[in-house]
């Protein structure tokens, strides 16, 4: 009955031509049951926030925006009416083989499973996801995995049990901001100038994060399609005030062989702790690595740290 009467307010949305133009689009948010954002490159992205979750490090209660978000980005392949998918979904410890279960016995890949930091708690882990198909069929496997969890979908949950917590705008979670951030979002106890000057780049506040998106110099491809932004080949980087103008930062750097031993040296040298390397990709062009890190400490000093790493890097010009 949850997910009827959630399919019917997004079926509401829709009529009102809020939500997505393309039939395709409007298909995909059906299926899934929530509307997303359409983005550079020909992408419709979806996020869903583990908003329902606490989880804590190192004292600090982690919002959604900032390492909690699972997403699912769209494009058309082909030239036909299929799409493909990309995606990261976070779950707790339990529900990894339910969902994948689910995604197998359907066609969708799995390409990753694997932690983004350390001594979380709960400990989360992020399924990384790959597809394609007729929009709406793709877009309702999709729900029914997720139904296997406890993901939020708006105001419910993709299993139909009520999230515990306030549901957080819908977000990347990591990597570029999907919408524009709302109004009370916009306080953040952070020098915001100080960060994009120190970093090179300007970010965005969301869900009451900065997140910078750093794009790499070239455009990755995986088996053999272009991958933009939106379907998580940029540097991501988050930063979630903690007080007294200090900060927790986390995200992911993208690179290539060859960058990621200077970008691991370059983080430790700046008291920025490396917490997980993997990749995201099966057959991705170039090779690419994701770095993840974790610290908390006075947010202009990390925001250099973390551009002594951009420097080891291959990025595009700003």
């Amino acid at each position: 009955m949850r997910r009827l009467l959630a399919s019917i307010a997004v079926l509401s949305t829709l009529a009102t031509g809020a939500s997505a133009a393309e039939p395709w689009q409007d298909a995909i948010a059906t299926g899934l049951g929530k509307p997303g954002t359409a983005m550079p490159g020909g992408v419709y992205r979806v996020g869903l926030p583990r908003s329902d979750l606490k989880v804590t490090l190192d004292g600090v209660t982690l919002k959604p925006s900032f390492a909690l978000g699972s997403w699912l980005a769209f494009v058309r392949h082909g030239g036909g009416d299929e799409v493909m998918v990309m995606g990261d979904l976070v779950l707790l410890e339990d529900e990894v083989n339910p969902v994948m279960k689910r995604l197998v016995e359907n066609g969708v890949e799995i390409t990753a499973i694997h932690n983004h930091l350390l001594r979380a708690s709960p400990s989360t882990l992020y399924m990384h996801v790959s597809g394609h198909g007729e929009p709406g069929k793709l877009a309702t496997i999709l729900a029914g995995a997720l139904g296997a969890s406890r993901t939020p979908f708006g105001g419910e949950t993709a299993g139909g049990t009520p999230p515990t917590g306030k549901t957080e705008p819908a977000s990347a979670g990591e990597g570029p901001v999907p919408a524009k951030a709302s109004a009370p979002d916009q306080a953040l106890d952070l020098d915001t100038a100080a960060i994009d000057a120190a970093i090179g780049r300007k970010g965005k506040v969301n869900g009451g994060v900065y997140a910078v998106s750093v794009p790499r110099a070239e455009t990755p491809k995986d088996h053999g399609m272009t991958v933009p932004e939106a379907m998580g080949s940029a540097i991501a980087i988050n930063f979630q005030p903690t007080g007294g103008g200090k900060a927790a930062i986390t995200g992911d750097f993208v690179l290539t062989a060859d960058e990621v031993n200077p970008v691991i040296r370059a983080l430790r040298a700046n008291g920025i702790e490396v917490t997980a390397l993997h990749n995201h990709m099966l057959d991705d062009e170039p090779r690419l690595f994701f770095m993840h890190f974790w610290a908390n400490d006075d947010a202009g000093k990390l925001a250099k740290g973390l551009r002594d790493a951009l420097d080891q890097v291959k990025v595009a010009k700003s």
